[in-house]
């Protein structure tokens, strides 16, 4: 059964790449590399935070074991913030938990630091968070102006929509260089005046990942994105800010973690480990 998907696959190849392309490709290439700014970025000391949170759980029962985790951690490893809540429940809205980690791990991390890097969109942040939570990363946001949402992917289809996209934003700046640079700024006012996004697609180094950096309100001239780029550069590995991995590294939950949970909380003897760890 795979072996003939695998061959139908790669008999449509090109018919394939030609619906996920569209019928005005070459033009939204066009456009994206007239958006495009060639820059190689240059290190320029700056203290840069990395914060980001982790959560999992494992039902039995109907009764439900949670963990969630948020971390701040400099480019050195040096750990800021280290926040931890866990519990037992029902219907546990843990990424509203974790989101709400970070914010608190945001405020705690905003006056210690030059550059606080928070793993994620900023628009999920408006999208999906209660209209609290909101109106504290903005406050937060805009105290020094110097937190930065950074996303490895982006689904995103906004800059090329009114040429028919089908792709993301970011496949079409894959498309057109591998060179260091950053896109020109894009400006989204959906949510409203005092929560204005502007963003742009980054490639710190030759040939490695785009990433997408957003910022909230302001509209950073060409050198001011240019000094930014030069602060994340400073400590970034295989393009990628060195803070955001080990902040990852230090608050993933695993399944293995969270077994050990269930074990020293004896609650495999109590339900029974089967329900528990199955």
């Amino acid at each position: 059964m795979l072996n003939t998907v695998y061959k139908d696959a790669i008999l449509n190849r090109e018919k394939m790449l030609t619906v996920l392309k569209g019928p005005k490709f070459e033009q939204i290439l066009k456009k994206a590399r007239e958006n495009w700014i060639e820059y190689k970025p240059v290190k320029e000391e700056a203290i840069a935070a990395g914060i980001d949170s982790s959560f999992n759980n494992t039902k039995f029962q109907g009764i439900e074991l949670w963990a969630t985790t948020a971390v701040s951690i400099k480019s050195d490893g040096e750990v800021l913030v280290d926040l931890h809540n866990s519990g037992l429940g029902a219907d546990i809205d843990l990424s509203r938990i974790a989101s709400k980690m970070e914010i608190d791990a945001c405020k705690k991390t905003v006056d210690h630091v030059d550059l606080v890097l928070m793993d994620g969109s900023l628009h999920s942040q408006f999208m999906t968070r209660q209209s609290s939570l909101n109106a504290e990363i903005v406050r937060i946001m805009k105290k020094r102006d110097n937190v930065v949402f950074i996303a490895k992917t982006s689904n995103t289809r906004k800059q090329f929509e009114d040429l028919g996209s089908l792709a993301g934003d970011i496949f079409y700046y894959n498309h057109v260089t591998k060179n260091p640079g950053f896109s020109k700024l894009f400006v989204e006012k959906k949510y409203g005046q005092d929560k204005i996004i502007c963003s742009t697609f980054v490639r710190l180094s030759d040939s490695t990942p785009i990433i997408k950096l957003e910022f909230l309100g302001k509209e950073y001239s060409e050198d001011e994105i240019k000094k930014i780029l030069n602060q994340i550069y400073k400590s970034s590995v295989g393009g990628y800010p060195y803070a955001l991995k080990l902040a990852h590294n230090n608050c993933k939950i695993s399944d293995k973690e969270l077994a050990k949970m269930v074990s020293l909380l004896g609650l495999s003897n109590e339900i029974g480990s089967r329900e528990v760890l199955g």
